[in-house]
């Protein structure tokens, strides 16, 4: 069945009614796509990357890449099939009905996002320490302005903010230029014969590991680069014919943002020795410097790299305490999880919460002896790897409720390909840092005991059953549109 669109309304026959206003363009959606990729994973973990494969940093990126790219195809079937808000949760309740499952993923889904904006506002730290001139390896310094910066995002977040594509867009542009500035600066250097290319086959592991096992170590940091795609299904009842514009763009997202990093991280190697890299939270400001030492444009960098990650962190802390809300209106997280201020009209209480574990996380790790960013970072991918592991067994469950309209089909073998892959990349042997784990771990056991306590709650008391009513509403409350 083809779909036909009808201009006046942008409503394409024979898919679901929404009623959100269908107002982004494939132009908007593509970069409202890229925008989301874009941020604190480049700016902050490519020296991370290098330091566990040497000059060859540009091999996690890839592999990163095609790890997203196979399931970003998942996630074009179950969207373009279910065009609702809710995502991962929904397509996971809808292949196996399982309340408690639903939950799981929806809170991890949660917790990916306090530990990317953690990750972020350790990025920010730094980068601010540098911009300024002060002592970035004065850990106490850098922890400090961590905490105050997720102290002014809690603050924005109970304000409220209002979600606007079109803002978005100038974000990107802003985070875009950094990366290009980065580029363009590889490229003079190169061609001004300053850039060492030897460097960029050299693989360099880090202690005893063979190459294989130091490739997909960096892997496991370097797909912190390439999440964000899968927020974009959450725009689908406001996207124009998504059925035919979400699989260009999200493609076209994933492929434009694949090659920017590849570029960078050929780049960052052959102006900066790997070692030199590897060091601190602020690498790209070191391959402008490396670039170009005669001219301050080394300035720029740190402040761009902060706006950057500031977006992503505002945007991450937003959805975790939305997310929190949704779940606490459906009753299977304790209700004052779900009070709303009645003056800023915002969850103030999951507020607090989030920003609470973001503070606990921060500073657990920075008194430990791992990198922040790393364990963070790291941290998410894990989480995320987790969830897209059932999204790519969702799609061959769901191949079982045919929809009576058009809509994208991935080719059967690339879900079995992603869920082996992601699953392979959450386990120890990829050489996946222990504290990733135990990180994931308690916040998941936070989670359990919540939905432990609730639902006794709602046995004793209220004689009622502890299950997600609709997950499709988890993303899309009346709090967020302020």
């Amino acid at each position: 069945m083809s779909a036909t669109v009808d201009r006046d309304d942008q409503h394409v026959e024979g898919e679901e009614s929404t009623e959100l206003k269908r107002a982004i363009g494939p132009k908007l959606l593509l970069l409202f796509i890229i925008g989301d990729i874009l941020g604190t994973g480049v700016y902050a973990l490519t020296g991370k990357v290098a330091a566990e494969v040497g000059g060859a940093a540009w091999a996690p990126f890839i592999v990163a890449f095609a790890i997203a790219l196979v399931t970003a195809f998942s996630y074009l079937e179950l969207v373009t099939k279910y065009p609702r808000a809710a995502g991962a949760a929904l397509y996971t309740h809808k292949a196996f009905g399982i309340h408690f499952v639903t939950f799981l993923v929806a809170f991890t889904v949660m917790c990916s996002g306090i530990t990317s904006a953690s990750t972020a506002s350790q990025a920010f730290a730094s980068n601010l320490a540098d911009g300024f001139g002060l002592d970035g390896e004065n850990s106490t310094l850098v922890l400090g302005i961590a905490l105050a910066f997720m102290l002014v995002v809690a603050a924005v977040n109970f304000r409220g903010v209002g979600e606007s594509v079109k803002a978005n867009v100038v974000l990107t542009l802003i985070e875009l230029s950094g990366l290009l500035l980065v580029i363009l600066v590889g490229v003079y250097a190169a061609t001004g014969g300053k850039a060492d290319f030897s460097r960029v086959t050299v693989f360099d592991t880090a202690g005893d590991k063979n190459v294989f096992l130091a490739i997909t170590a960096a892997t496991s940091l370097a797909f912190f680069a390439m999440v964000g795609f899968e927020d974009a299904v959450n725009m689908a009842e406001e996207t124009k014919d998504p059925v035919h514009n979400f699989p260009k763009m999200m493609l076209t997202g994933i492929g434009v943002t694949g090659v920017i990093y590849v570029l960078i991280a050929i780049f960052a190697v052959a102006l900066v020795p790997v070692a030199e890299l590897g060091e601190g939270d602020t690498p790209l400001t070191k391959v402008v410097s490396a670039g170009l030492p005669d001219f301050p444009i080394d300035k720029v960098m740190p402040f761009i790299a902060m706006f950057a990650v500031a977006n992503s962190a505002l945007i991450n802390m937003l959805m975790a305490s939305r997310l929190l809300y949704g779940m606490a209106r459906q009753d299977v997280l304790p209700p004052p999880l779900g009070w709303v201020h009645k003056g800023r009209q915002t969850p103030w209480v999951a507020i607090i919460f989030t920003t609470t574990i973001a503070f606990g996380l921060i500073y657990f790790v920075s008194t430990t002896d791992n990198p922040v960013v790393s364990a963070l970072g790291g941290t998410t991918a894990l989480l995320l790897l987790g969830v897209f592991t059932i999204v790519n067994i969702a799609v061959l469950v769901l191949r079982k409720d045919p929809i009576d309209r058009e809509h994208f089909v991935t080719p059967t073998v690339l879900p079995f390909i992603g869920a082996a892959v992601c699953f392979y990349f959450t386990l120890p042997v990829t050489g996946r840092d222990p504290i990733q784990y135990t990180i994931a771990a308690w916040l998941l056991g936070i989670g359990v005991v919540l939905w432990a306590l609730t639902w006794l709650a709602n046995r004793l008391f209220f004689a009622k059953k502890t299950y997600l009513r609709d997950p499709e509403e988890l993303s899309s409350d009346d709090s967020t549109r302020n």
